[in-house]
């Protein structure tokens, strides 16, 4: 299935019913007085999060929606049918944005989530609503309200515990398909990876889920290589696992790149918590890997640097525990803010 995460779509409300203008009459009836009922709503465009689904490609050939407008008004004080709604099933993680991609009108990130993206329009009144004492008999009905209809832009955003970040060749494919049962693929070129892959990782303290992004270089941010459009998928990941190629030249370089291009992003990223691993171990000679270990932990501020090789699984078991740890503590560390009640002012 190909891997759609962005698409542009039209939605229509449905316009209401009109009220009836109605008076009954019947024999042996005189003074029937009005009968005319409301018009009924119109129907709504609703987006719904549903888990079975992870890509946008339903929305690639199909981009108009339009829910059904509410039934007339009719005498004998018959209210109109209210109209069909439309419901837009999205993945799990899935922005809807205004035209311009500046407005936030919802964000689906819980599965059976459901937004109202264009309301209705209310159906007009039928003469038999305004009958009082004063006004026996109301010459009066009320037109339908119109739909609403505009462009909406779907942007999804992976759900993912920890994302794999990295020049172009780092091994972060490889990396993913050792450590848990996805199959991304794997190539001895750049941008082999062309979107994003996810996979389970069973590892205590608990499983997570690790996204793969696909490889970024210097300027991405503005457009290039495959640009910034994959780092979307990392503002809702937990934690960071920066891989570095452990047989480049340099390595430090590598680092600064990748760490530059997340600062010039924004959106939080250059504040998530990172780990570092130094990738591809099995292609140098244990005195170059000091050597290079050294230096990317200079220039990630005296972080800890983990060594580690997917083509081999050496060091594989160590990057898993340390990401689970991580994952935890960030996953423990959010339950209690989010029960932490706020200060009475």
């Amino acid at each position: 299935m190909q891997f759609i995460d962005q698409a542009r779509v039209m939605v229509w409300s449905g316009s209401g019913g009109n009220g009836c203008l109605s008076f009954r009459r019947e024999r042996c009836i005189p003074f029937g007085g009005p009968d005319g009922g409301n018009g009924g709503d119109g129907g709504d465009v609703v987006a719904e999060a549903v888990p079975a689904l992870n890509t946008l490609i339903d929305y690639r050939f199909r981009q108009h929606f339009k829910a059904g407008r509410g039934g007339h008004g009719a005498g004998r004080n018959r209210t109109g049918a209210r109209g069909a709604d439309v419901v837009l099933k999205v993945p799990v993680g899935t922005e809807i944005l205004t035209e311009d991609g500046e407005g936030l009108l919802a964000d689906l990130v819980a599965p059976g989530q459901r937004a109202v993206i264009a309301r209705g329009g209310r159906g007009g009144l039928g003469n038999a609503h305004f009958k009082s004492s004063t006004n026996r008999a109301p010459r009066r009905a009320d037109p339908g309200q119109p739909a609403e209809d505009f462009t909406i832009i779907l942007r999804l955003k992976l759900l993912a515990d920890a994302g794999l970040v990295g020049l172009p060749n780092a091994g972060k494919s490889t990396l993913l398909a050792a450590v848990s049962r996805a199959r991304p693929k794997v190539a001895a070129y750049p941008f082999t990876t062309l979107h994003p892959y996810l996979g389970l990782v069973e590892a205590v303290p608990a499983p997570f889920v690790l996204a793969d992004i696909p490889g970024l270089i210097a300027g991405a941010h503005e457009g290039a290589g495959l640009g910034d459009r994959f780092l979307a998928h990392i503002e809702r990941c937990r934690v960071v696992v920066h891989l570095v190629d452990g047989s480049a030249a340099d390595v430090a370089s590598a680092y600064r790149t990748i760490r530059h291009e997340l600062e010039a992003y924004g959106a939080g990223l250059a504040e998530k918590p990172e780990l570092i691993v130094l990738n591809k171990i099995d292609a140098i000679d244990p005195a170059e890997l000091a050597e290079r270990r050294q230096a990317l932990a200079a220039a990630a501020g005296g972080a800890t640097v983990l060594a580690a090789s997917g083509a081999t699984g050496a060091g594989i078991d160590a990057v898993t525990a340390a990401i689970a740890r991580l994952v935890h503590v960030e996953c423990a560390d959010t339950t209690a803010d989010e029960r932490t009640p706020e200060p009475v002012p």
